[in-house]
């Protein structure tokens, strides 16, 4: 089968030149696949082929002769290896789920197949599931000035059991306190940082005895050990007895919180670990590691699927609406003088935090792009930073999410990331996406060492090509190198008996030219039969190759369909000289490559619309005016003859002339009479210059100065 003459095509935008495969300088199919996802490579040994042209776009190859079946274009895919349906259970049948798993996103494990330039896409699905487990931890802060507030914290355990029961069957509370700095007059509570009081527990009773028995202390600063007590909440799992459901930690407390270097006040400057440090349920580390950072809280918090609830007070409520654009998922609520309110701050925020879902993804490698289209509840698409989120739903609200990851060219084994992590921020379900990049062509495991196709044994055939023994070279190692070099050979590799050999770009193997790349930039590589082609040396214009309106093909702009020129420089469009009224060059000049040509040297800029040296457009009809208004100036002949353009509207006085409607073709004008008087009156242009309407008030004034507005 002998392959068709090479043909130079250009597409549509969507579509891709035949060359641009081959201006990579590929060498192997490998090469190929990493030039872009719209190039393929001919698995086919045919005798007097080119390397570089067996990589181009399947049309191109396809057209030349090689076989379908000998076509390398793997393509990108998809597959769903856990796609656990979403729960949906109403209320009475939460017994007969008690032990079920409860599902709200899906699915649960994704493998892409990743050709490298080319986006593979899928969708996730979340639904705010009907009767989800909730967990609840309280920290309380326990300074002097929360005294009044235990009363009412007490009652919080079997009023806030009996408020959520309209949301979940399965809701279960935590308690721990939190001092600062302290001093311990009698009958205040010991010294501690943080001290956890009560795992998570459904029994309210237990939660209100555990609050009746604290005591408070009284503080010697006003910044309270907060970040120090969240850190053990959230990293001390086990103790508090977190679950894999929704997890809400309330902070109540009246003041600010002390944070990385200020453990140095106190001679402490080892920072903190992040670790739970906890010894018969006390925080260990209060006089050994620094406070935490508020970007390490956050962090942990997100790690841990945590939702903070802050009710604090009326003062320190600034200082807390700051961590909200810190901490993933984040409430602030207003707490009373003495906390009478806790229990309506905890449900508002609860719900404020649950009707939102907003997407989060675990770090790319280099080079990996993702992004997020949504359909909410109104189902319009979403792009961007609004494509990650959902807002306003509620308890049985489906919303879906349309993910995008698009990988860079091919790396090493080494290099390749196992996973990406991709979850709603506060939840633990989580999508696992497991990449797999494409970057190794079906052929390359059918290598035939000493194959008779390569010269009779002088090389090893893979994927359709020989790569020849030491010593021998060409496409089929048909030549002996030491005698490739002969003049008959580098006359066959001269174009229309050049000087140089290969277009000096490039040198002769067995009478044909193996083109380099550029020396200078490795990217751009030298193509055809005497490496005469290059598609990154054509005509540029603003800076910019083929003016970015088109693509170099071997020196040659291709242009968009919607520009011309040798550096498609010129538009076809006639928008950029269009003038205000929507004429062409304002009907003064012709429009060349975008630009206006005016016939009349008086007129300038980009549409012939500026005049400096020619009369405003009241001075312009003034004489039409006074003849056609006044009697005036002109005799009645000249005056129907000069000014039958003119449609008029007479009015009385110059004041009616404010209550025409105003526009942008309306001016608005004073002008002197041959008598010496004014004469008001508007002028509105048409979109043809002999097309005008006046409106003109008969009543005149005494000449004392004359202006003119247009």
């Amino acid at each position: 089968m002998q392959w068709k003459n090479r043909t130079f095509c250009w597409f549509l935008p969507t579509q891709h030149s035949d060359h641009e495969c081959q201006s990579q300088g590929v060498r192997s199919c490998r090469e190929c696949l990493a030039a872009g996802p719209h190039c393929a490579w001919c698995n086919f040994l045919e005798v007097g082929q080119h390397i570089w042209e067996r990589c181009d776009t399947p049309r191109a190859l396809l057209r030349r002769g090689c076989p379908f079946d000998r076509l390398e274009d793997p393509r990108g895919s998809t597959v769903l290896l856990k796609n656990r349906k979403i729960t949906f259970h109403p209320k009475e049948q939460r017994r007969q789920r008690q032990h079920k798993q409860v599902t709200q996103l899906q699915p649960q494990s994704v493998l892409l197949h990743l050709r490298p330039g080319e986006p593979q896409s899928f969708e996730v699905k979340f639904r705010r599931v009907e009767d989800y487990p909730i967990d609840l931890y309280y920290l309380m802060d326990l300074s002097f000035s929360m005294e009044d507030d235990l009363s009412n914290v007490k009652k919080l355990g079997a009023d806030l059991m009996e408020e959520m029961r309209n949301t979940t069957s399965d809701f279960r509370m935590g308690l721990s306190t939190v001092m600062p700095y302290i001093s311990t007059p009698w009958p205040c509570a010991p010294p501690f940082t943080y001290h956890h009081v009560l795992s998570l527990t459904a029994n309210g009773s237990l939660f209100t005895e555990q609050v009746g028995r604290q005591r408070i202390s009284g503080n010697l600063d006003s910044p309270e050990g907060g970040l120090d007590a969240l850190m053990q909440a959230a990293t001390c799992e086990e103790q508090i007895g977190w679950r894999n459901v929704t997890r809400l930690l309330v902070f109540s407390t009246d003041a600010g919180f002390h944070f990385a270097g200020d453990g140095k006040l106190g001679g402490i400057v080892l920072p903190n670990d992040g670790k739970c440090h906890l010894h018969k349920n006390v925080y260990t580390r209060g006089n050994s590691q620094d406070y935490p950072s508020v970007a390490h809280v956050a962090e942990i918090l997100r790690q841990k699927n945590i939702q903070i609830i802050f009710a604090v007070t009326e003062e320190v409520t600034h200082l807390y609406e700051g961590l909200t654009s810190i901490f993933p998922k984040c409430a602030v609520g207003m707490l009373s003088n003495n906390s009478h309110n806790i229990l309506q701050i905890i449900v508002e925020a609860y719900n404020a935090l649950t009707s939102e879902v907003a997407m989060e993804n675990s770090k790319l490698p280099p080079g990996y792009h993702i992004s997020y289209t949504s359909h909410c509840k109104d189902r319009k698409p979403r792009h961007s930073e609004q494509g990650r989120k959902c807002s306003n739903i509620s308890v049985g609200d489906e919303v879906s999410f349309n993910v995008s990851i698009t990988a860079p060219l091919c790396m090493t084994a080494s290099q390749r990331p196992p996973s990406v992590i991709i979850k709603p921020q506060g939840y633990s379900e989580e999508v696992e996406v497991l990449l797999s990049p494409i970057c190794e062509c079906s052929c390359q495991k059918d290598v035939v060492p000493r194959s008779p196709s390569c010269s009779h044994g002088n090389g090893t055939l893979e994927c359709g090509t020989c790569r020849c023994k030491e010593g021998r070279v060409g496409t089929l190692c048909e030549c002996n190198q030491a005698e490739s070099g002969k003049a008959i050979d580098s006359y066959l590799c001269r174009r229309d008996n050049a000087t140089e050999v290969c277009s000096g770009h490039g040198e002769c193997v067995c009478g044909k030219c193996v083109c380099h790349k550029s020396s200078k930039k490795p990217n751009h590589a030298y193509y055809g039969q005497f490496c005469e082609c290059t598609d990154f040396s054509c005509d540029q214009y603003r800076g910019l190759q083929c003016g970015g309106h088109g693509r170099c093909v071997c020196g040659v702009c291709i242009c968009l369909p919607e520009f011309r020129g040798r550096a498609c420089e010129c538009p076809l469009s006639l928008g950029s000289c269009l003038s205000q009224d929507e004429q062409i060059c304002a009907g003064r000049g012709d429009c060349h490559c975008g630009t206006c040509m005016c016939h009349d040297n008086r007129f300038q800029g980009p549409t012939c619309e500026l005049c400096p040296s020619c009369p405003g457009v009241c001075t312009l009809h003034r004489e039409c005016i006074l003849c056609r208004a006044f009697s005036l100036g002109l005799n009645p002949k000249e005056c129907e003859m000069r000014c039958i353009h003119l449609n008029f509207t007479l009015v009385g006085q110059a004041g009616v002339l404010a209550t025409v409607p105003p526009s942008p073709s309306l001016h608005s004008c004073v002008e002197v009479d041959t008598e010496g008087c004014r004469v008001h009156f508007l002028l509105r242009t048409r979109q043809k210059e002999d097309s005008v309407h006046v409106h003109v008030a008969l009543e005149r004034g005494r000449r004392t100065r004359f202006s003119v507005f247009s």
